[in-house]
């Protein structure tokens, strides 16, 4: 699903509210048949490893002295879904899955291209099997050559993985590319 429209009409609240970062002003908010805005804070927290965000800005969502590896790690540790044993191996199937090798998962942000830390901040997103990504313009700050590689590992993914995504932007013709079906915003309202 693509969500379009002019910068200020709703749509980054809009995902705000779908992950519950923030509370709706009115409405109420749907996942899966489950009314999130009803829910309590334990309630939530079951329920948010299945709807991850990537953001715009690769370098931003990224900790810039936290090693790569440990920050696609940490949804699985904050989950309690990590073990010794097993958690180094789905950290690098994870890098793997989005086209970054091991030695991507020992460096820092800063040592990595704006398309690489956005690979990373996938891989992270991907970290507690979602079922929904909410991807606020997750290609507009990418040089134009990197932002191919980036919407056809999205494609890839979503065919691989069976993963609904809400696609935040502005660039129609990317939008067209990626979603089987946009939605339009208007100050605050959904008008198409």
């Amino acid at each position: 699903m693509g969500l379009t429209g002019p910068s200020g009409c709703g749509k980054s609240s809009t995902a705000g509210a779908l992950l519950q970062l923030r509370r709706p002003d009115s409405g109420q908010v749907w996942f899966d048949g489950t009314e999130l805005t009803a829910l309590g804070e334990k309630e939530l927290r079951a329920v948010r490893p299945r709807i991850q965000p990537v953001f715009q800005d690769p370098y931003g969502s990224l900790s810039p002295r936290r090693r790569i590896r440990d920050q696609i790690a940490e949804p699985l540790r904050v989950q309690s879904r990590w073990s010794p044993g097993t958690g180094p191996g789905r950290v690098d199937g994870l890098l793997a899955m989005v086209g970054l090798d091991r030695a991507h998962g020992e460096r820092l942000p800063h040592e990595l291209s704006g398309g690489q830390c956005q690979r990373a901040g996938i891989a992270r997103a991907l970290a507690c099997d979602p079922q929904l990504l909410v991807l606020d313009e997750p290609v507009s700050a990418l040089d134009p050559s990197l932002r191919a590689g980036i919407l056809n590992l999205l494609l890839d993914l979503q065919e691989e993985l069976g993963l609904g995504y809400l696609f935040i932007c502005h660039d129609m013709p990317v939008v067209h590319h990626i979603c089987d079906r946009v939605l339009t915003m208007h100050d605050g309202r959904l008008v198409a």
